[in-house]
C-alpha cells in the first residue's frame, strides 16, 4: 500500500480479539515512534508498555473508556521528558509525530489502535502507576491489539473548507 493510502485508510480500533501481540512486534512499533522527527533531534519521547491484566484494570478506571483500557492487549503510554525538553511546543508536536508514525504503522500491519486522550485528567495518576519519574509528563494511551471490527471509510472536510491562505 502507498504512503497516501495508509494515511487515508488509518482508523480508529476501539475493540480487539484476545489474540496476543508479541514482544518484539510492540519494540518495532516503538521504534516507529521513535523515527519522527524532533527539534535538535532530542528525541523527547518515553514509553511505558503495559500488558498485564491487573496493571490495565487500575489503568481502566481513570478514564471513561474502561472497556477500550482493559480490552486491548497491549497500552502504550507515550510520555513528554520535560527534562529532555528544550521548548514545549515543539516538543509535544515531537511527540504528537511520534504517536502518529506508531498508528500507522500499526495500520501498515494489519493491526488496530486507537489514540487515547481523555485519560490525561488524571495523567499523574497513570505516571505513578507505570512508575514514571516526575519528569514525565503523559501525552497519550495508545490502546492496541488485533482488531475486531471494521471501520469504514471516514470523511473530511473539502480543501477548500480548511485551507484559507495562499499566495
Amino acid at each position: 500500500m502507498d504512503i497516501f493510502e495508509l494515511i487515508r485508510t488509518r482508523r480508529s480500533i476501539r475493540k480487539f480479539t484476545g489474540e496476543a501481540v508479541p514482544d518484539d512486534t510492540i519494540n518495532t512499533i516503538i521504534e516507529a515512534g521513535m523515527w519522527a522527527p524532533s527539534g535538535l533531534n532530542n528525541q523527547p519521547w518515553r514509553f511505558a508498555v503495559v500488558r498485564d491484566d491487573r496493571l490495565k484494570k487500575e489503568l481502566s478506571s481513570l478514564t471513561h473508556y474502561a472497556r477500550i483500557v482493559s480490552e486491548a492487549h497491549a497500552l502504550i503510554a507515550v510520555f513528554l521528558d520535560n527534562e529532555a525538553s528544550y521548548d514545549r511546543t515543539k516538543d509535544a508536536q515531537a511527540v504528537g509525530a511520534c504517536i502518529q508514525n506508531m498508528l500507522l504503522y500499526i495500520h501498515a500491519i494489519d493491526l488496530g489502535a486507537v489514540w487515547l486522550g481523555e485519560i490525561l485528567k488524571k495523567k499523574d495518576k497513570v505516571r505513578e502507576l507505570v512508575e514514571g519519574p516526575e519528569d514525565y509528563e503523559l501525552m497519550a494511551v495508545i490502546a492496541l491489539g488485533h482488531p475486531a471490527e471494521k471501520k469504514g471509510n471516514g470523511s473530511r472536510k473539502k480543501l477548500d473548507e480548511t485551507l484559507f491562505f495562499r499566495l
